[in-house]
Formats: C-alpha cells, sequence, structure tokens
C-alpha cells in the first residue's frame, strides 16, 4: 500500500519523533438545547429502571447524562469498566460502592471507581432525585475495551 504522504510508516524505533500535533475538529454540533425536553432515553431508561436523559454531543471521551431516581427507588447493582463521577442536582439518597455505603443530598459528588459493583437509592418516598453524571465511557468504546454488567447477568 503507497503511503500518501511519501513518508516511511512508523516503526518502534520511531518513537522520538511521534510528536503530538494538535488541531482542532470542529464538530458540526456544539451545543444541545433544553436536554430534558428532548425526552429520556427509552432503552437506557428501561434497563436502569430510572429515568436517564443523554446529552447528546459529539465527545469521543467523555459522555455525560442527567439521571433521575422516582421516590423510594433504588437501582440494579451494576459495575463498568469506565469511572463516573456524578454531581446530584437534588435529592438525597446513598449509593452503595463495594462494600460502603455513600449518603449524598444535593451538592454533593460522588465517584465511582472502574469495574466496583454499585447501585442508587432515594431516600425521599415523595420526592425524585436528580443527577449529571459524567462518564469516560465512549472513550473505551473507541478502544474497543467497556463493559458494563447487572449483577446477575452475563457480560
Amino acid at each position: 500500500m503507497e503511503n500518501p504522504t511519501k513518508e516511511k510508516p512508523f516503526q518502534s524505533s520511531d518513537f522520538h519523533r511521534t510528536y503530538a500535533r494538535p488541531e482542532v475538529r470542529m464538530p458540526a454540533r456544539l451545543h444541545h438545547p433544553n436536554v430534558e425536553q428532548a425526552g429520556e432515553h427509552g432503552q437506557f431508561s428501561a434497563e436502569r429502571k430510572h429515568p436517564v436523559f443523554f446529552v447528546d454531543l459529539p465527545t469521543v471521551a467523555l459522555s455525560m447524562t442527567i439521571g433521575g431516581l422516582l421516590p423510594g427507588q433504588v437501582t440494579n447493582q451494576h459495575r463498568h469498566t469506565y469511572e463516573t463521577v456524578i454531581y446530584v442536582i437534588e435529592g438525597e439518597g446513598y449509593t452503595q460502592i463495594e462494600d460502603q455505603r455513600v449518603e449524598w443530598k444535593a451538592g454533593d459528588a460522588i465517584y465511582i471507581p472502574i469495574w466496583a459493583w454499585h447501585n442508587h437509592g432515594n431516600r425521599s418516598d415523595s420526592a425524585a432525585a436528580r443527577y449529571v453524571a459524567c462518564e469516560n465511557a465512549p472513550l473505551l468504546q473507541n478502544l474497543g475495551v467497556a463493559l458494563r454488567e447487572e449483577r446477575g447477568r452475563d457480560i
């Protein structure tokens, strides 16, 4: 196969020549207005058993979702090969991470480590809880190494 740049392909001994050359790649969209008004993601919400709204932007390394827990709701226990940081917008509840229970309320942030079994619960029987979750799942998906497992189900 001919190299269009007329340069010899890189090999391991050329490591010293591989300097980063960043460039801006402007996507068609930089803005997702009214995220929650666009509607919840049906399949993802059904699987998680709580409403989830995807922030639909052309990211290749990070994702952001807006999620909610209905009053008294507890999610299924699950784990994944990507990190998650959750910021609680409203409500109060807990997240069970392996053998640790983390209590949270609006304004708190929670970190979910890679491959840790976890689930979330809403403490209130009358008010919903809402959060923003940021994950590096797209990066791992693009590398072909993202996994997610629900407790009791095969990968």
